[in-house]
């Protein structure tokens, strides 16, 4: 069973950044692909960003694309989300996705098994 625990999220001028963390307790994480996804209030939950079990890959949304880096830490149990150049559509709530299934990055709900609670990031114009 693994755990996953976000935060870092907050209140940011458009243009400005964050950096969200996702702490997961288990041996496990570090074989586990890991993802970043994203829900604005009356939308679905979307994808955000995705990395491999070892963090050689990585794949991202079209709409984050050179704005947003995922990135993971195995030694720390912990993945990042540095969010950069934020707009106002970017204002969501964000979960951290852990998939014990696969390696590679994944953009598919459907891989994940494991969500964190997430964490409310609000981008004001």
């Amino acid at each position: 069973q693994v755990q996953l625990v976000e935060s870092g999220g907050g209140l940011v001028q458009a243009g400005g950044s964050l950096r969200l963390s996702c702490a997961a307790s288990g041996r496990t994480f570090s074989s586990y692909a890991m993802g970043w996804f994203r829900q604005a209030p009356g939308m679905e939950r979307a994808f955000v960003a995705s990395i491999s079990w070892r963090g050689s890959s990585t794949y991202y949304a079209d709409s984050v694309k050179g704005r947003f880096t995922i990135s993971r830490d195995n030694a720390k149990n912990t993945v990042y989300l540095q969010m950069n150049s934020l707009k106002p559509e970017d204002t969501a709530v964000y979960y951290c996705a852990g998939g014990s299934r696969v390696l590679t990055p994944t953009p598919q709900m459907i891989d994940y098994d494991y969500w964190g609670q997430g964490t409310q990031v609000t981008v004001s114009s």
